[in-house]
């Protein structure tokens, strides 16, 4: 689940109206969402400001109690949603927020009927992501090579990064996070801890491998600090690097490469997970390297996959 801008605007200005059965409620959720269920900041931010704009409508309602929320009153939030020009994915996303919101107060005495069980939602867009071709990752690395000529600690980095990135198909949360324990050589896997905390091993190819041994033995020594800690990454302070830098960084590269599209590091997990499946990955094995939950999830690169295939059909074949 994602954040939208419109929840935060939306979950200031509720706030002030929730009744203290609601605010008390919204902080167990709080806790529950970031200490039991060990969510990131960012995820439980998004399910607290869809949450709290229910509340919200549900108060204006009548309903203050949480436990008074039913599906007539959830149908009529999404209703006001829709009517204010909500797209399709963001409604899909809020039912899916009412739906867990429900279960859990059900599942901890706080409601004694599941009004989010009954509740439909509108079928989001599956929008094909772009991605990269073959050869435009292979330019990715190689604009960060000669950009890293002078061989500077930072150089080196960031030639590390990029491999690591479009090797294992990582989130840049993910990546920043990594420590020095976390990498095997020897196997060639490392260990992430994704969303929820779950850890995954994940491989990563030769190429990968020599960047991030140049860098953890010639250039991390030349950066590192008392602060450093354990971080595989660090930044130009000494610090672990910051996912801004990672996207700052994968923006100017692709910059340097003519008609690449304009991707963040999010891109290129979409490029490994396509490249892996045109290259005859199977889709289980491609859902395990991300980390995906569901296997719907990883399915979207399939269809990216069939509309290349589709649009070179369409371009070589004489009966098309």
């Amino acid at each position: 689940m994602s954040a939208d801008p419109e929840a935060g605007a939306e979950g200031g200005s509720a706030e002030a109206e929730l009744s203290e059965a609601q605010v008390a409620v919204l902080g167990a959720y709080e806790r529950h969402l970031g200490v039991e269920r060990g969510l990131s900041d960012h995820t439980v931010r998004a399910y607290l400001g869809d949450v709290r704009s229910l509340l919200d409508h549900a108060g204006r309602l009548g309903r203050a109690d949480p436990a008074e929320i039913d599906l007539r009153t959830l149908r009529s939030w999404l209703a006001k949603q829709q009517t204010t020009g909500r797209s399709r994915t963001t409604l899909a996303r809020r039912a899916t927020a009412a739906r867990v919101f429900c279960g859990w107060l059900v599942r901890t005495g706080r409601a004694q009927v599941d009004a989010g069980a009954a509740l439909g939602s509108p079928k989001a867009h599956r929008t094909l992501p772009p991605v990269l071709r073959p050869d435009e990752a292979e330019s990715l690395i190689k604009a960060a090579i000669d950009a890293a000529e002078d061989g500077t600690a930072v150089g080196m980095r960031d030639i590390a990064v990029l491999e690591m990135l479009y090797a294992t198909g990582a989130r840049v949360g993910e990546l920043v996070g990594l420590d020095l324990d976390d990498v095997d050589y020897e196997r060639r896997v490392v260990r992430v801890l994704g969303k929820g905390r779950k850890e995954r091993m994940v491989p990563f190819g030769g190429p990968a491998v020599r960047a991030l041994d140049r860098w953890v033995v010639r250039g991390r020594p030349q950066l590192v600090t008392e602060s450093s800690g354990p971080a595989l990454f660090l930044g130009a302070r000494g610090g672990r690097l910051d996912q801004r830098a990672v996207r700052t960084l994968v923006h100017r590269r692709l910059a340097d490469i003519p008609g690449a599209p304009d991707l963040g590091p999010h891109g290129l997990r979409h490029s490994t997970a396509t490249h892996l499946l045109e290259g005859g990955a199977d889709l289980r094995s491609v859902q395990e390297l991300l980390g995906h939950a569901s296997l719907a999830t990883t399915q979207i690169y399939t269809h990216v996959s069939s509309d290349r295939l589709r649009k070179a059909y369409r371009q070589a074949h004489p009966r098309a």
